[in-house]
């Protein structure tokens, strides 16, 4: 058995470099340097157990150390469209609204959106609505009663 021990330390490195290769976000490169450091100690005899726990030490060691380096590099970064300033604005529809039919526009701040009702409620052309959200390129709205006009 001890003879393949190189050989399976060779398979771990290998399928955790693969298995990173796989991926863009950086999940099995600390096995690869843990296997090297086995493979390494195995090659100079040390016995099984240290083996595992240099395997084991190293990924853990490498993965505290750069884990909140890489996290923070691969974060995605929030690019600001604008497009949120038109939350919680009153429109008018401009097409009746109907969410089944796949039909629906507002002006909202002189802008003609899509748009979707948040209730799936069908909105008649000329109602007020207000923008609860967007998804998309449509706008999530809902209706304008009488007394939230105030």
């Amino acid at each position: 058995m001890e003879q393949y021990l190189p050989f399976f330390w060779l398979a771990v490195i290998i399928v955790a470099a693969v298995a990173e290769a796989a991926t863009s976000q950086l999940v099995s490169i600390w096995f690869v340097l843990g296997g090297i450091s086995a493979l390494i100690a195995n090659l100079f005899g040390a016995p099984l157990w240290l083996q595992w726990v240099l395997f084991a030490g190293v990924s853990m060691l490498t993965l505290l150390i750069t884990r909140p380096l890489v996290k923070k590099l691969l974060a995605c970064k929030r690019v600001d469209t604008n497009a949120d300033r038109y939350i919680g604005e009153t429109g008018i529809v401009t097409m009746k609204i109907n969410n089944t039919l796949g039909l629906g526009q507002v002006n909202v701040r002189g802008s003609v959106w899509t748009a979707r009702s948040a209730d799936d409620s069908e909105i008649p052309e000329g109602c007020p609505v207000r923008v609860k959200s967007i998804e998309g390129v449509k706008l999530i709205v809902e209706r304008v009663s009488a007394k939230s006009k105030e």
